[in-house]
């Protein structure tokens, strides 16, 4: 009975509160169409702000930035891009136009093409000469390093950053000329020190032998490191040199057998699985160097016993032949922290975070696989470092192309 009474009141405190409220008011049809209107108005300056806060943001960025349309005329571009691409600051054009037609620039128009077929996010690094339209005034212009950055957008649009590097491309040429310059200087006291060394070993108290044999070994160490530095540097100063049909497994076992004496005491063999001939338009000195850094690297960090595993085998690159060379082996592999970094020059694993010290890139002059990715990209090819998902240990692939491209009868080899 008490509970039908509270069930009754809060009806009827409802039905109160209900009948207390007024009446919505009924507006009239043209006072909704004002009404749509007006929030309507609200909404389309909302957006032109935003819009202006973005172009305000553009304009002032550091990178140059245009937008192009799907017929690759120019619909916008910052004043850094104007800069860059020698487009007259002044000069208005009342309907889009021809992007070539402003800025002459090939590999641009190329990198927009690019990432409006595959609609991803691509990059491209060219030297930009720019060129004058008017044909009244041709004056030269300075030549330049730039990196696009091209970035899908709607309805075909592509819209592009720009960046000049020729402030790192400065720096990187400082560096190489300054590592060097070391590097020869040091070359001729080392051999010095390594000639006095062997002398003295043979000549001093036999329970002396083994402070001698530390130094010689030092001593081996940094003859190494300017070797690869002298490499690396040689590398880099690539000019255009005709490449030959070679034979890339003949490559791989003439560097396994340069090897084998450092491989048989610790039981450490090599398996390959491939064809028994892979011929491949490459500089056969700088594959067989590509082929002794890899192997070397294996073996440093293989367990003793465990051999080191080399697959070769013919893959297509975007309709490209070419051939993939993966090396792998059984030792700890890179720390994830250090996989972005494993090309990188001089770069060493922090020892006391590994988790062992034959951590793959714990030891070494920490140039090895920095001579490999510059021997591949001389080759046009690519390199890439992982942890191998079966043994646990470092895996690096290599593609390298088949052949020379007709239009392209040579490739970037240093001599």
């Amino acid at each position: 009975m008490v509970s039908r009474q509270r069930s009754g009141t809060r009806r009827k405190a409802l039905f109160e509160r209900i009948s207390i409220q007024p009446e919505a008011p009924s507006f009239s049809y043209e006072s909704q169409i004002a009404s749509a209107m007006a929030n309507q108005s609200m909404a389309v300056n909302n957006l032109q702000a935003e819009v202006d806060e973005v172009n305000r943001l553009l304009q002032r960025s550091p990178l140059g930035y245009l937008k192009v349309d799907q017929e690759n005329c120019l619909l916008w571009c910052n004043a850094k891009a104007k800069r860059l691409l020698g487009i007259d600051q002044t000069e208005v054009y009342p309907s889009p136009k021809l992007l070539l037609a402003i800025a002459r620039s090939y590999e641009l128009d190329q990198l927009v093409e690019q990432t409006r077929t595959s609609q991803t996010e691509c990059k491209k690094e060219w030297i930009f000469r720019s060129i004058s339209t008017d044909p009244a005034n041709v004056l030269e212009r300075p030549a330049y390093p730039l990196r696009g950055y091209g970035i899908p957008l709607n309805q075909g649009n592509v819209g592009v950053f720009l960046e000049n590097r020729q402030q790192e491309v400065m720096l990187t040429q400082q560096r190489d000329r300054w590592t060097s310059d070391v590097a020869h200087e040091l070359k001729t006291p080392l051999t010095s020190i390594r000639l006095v060394g062997e002398t003295l070993r043979n000549r001093i108290d036999p329970d002396l032998v083994t402070w001698t044999d530390r130094l010689l070994g030092e001593v081996n160490r940094l003859t190494a490191l300017v070797d690869d530095m002298l490499s690396l540097n040689h590398l880099e100063q690539q000019q255009p040199q005709r490449l030959e049909d070679a034979d890339v497994v003949t490559l791989l076992y003439q560097a396994w057998q340069s090897l084998e004496p450092q491989a048989k005491p610790q039981d450490k063999v090599l398996d390959y699985q491939g064809p028994d001939c892979a011929i491949a338009a490459v500089n056969a000195g700088l594959v067989y160097r590509m082929m002794l850094n890899l192997l070397d690297n294996a073996l440093k960090y293989s367990p003793q016993g465990q051999a080191i595993h080399v697959h070769m085998q013919w893959v297509d690159r975007e309709t490209t032949p070419g051939l993939q060379l993966d090396v792998f082996d059984w030792g700890e592999g890179f720390q994830e922290k250090d996989l972005p970094h494993v090309f990188e020059r001089f770069y060493r694993s922090d020892t006391s975070r590994t988790r062992s010290e034959t951590s793959a890139i714990s030891n070494g002059t920490g140039l090895g696989l920095s001579i490999v990715q510059k021997i591949v990209e001389s080759h046009q090819g690519t390199v890439q470092a992982k942890n191998h998902p079966d043994t646990g240990g470092a895996w690096l692939r290599v593609w390298l192309p088949k052949s020379l491209g007709e239009e392209d009868p040579e490739y970037l080899i240093p001599k």
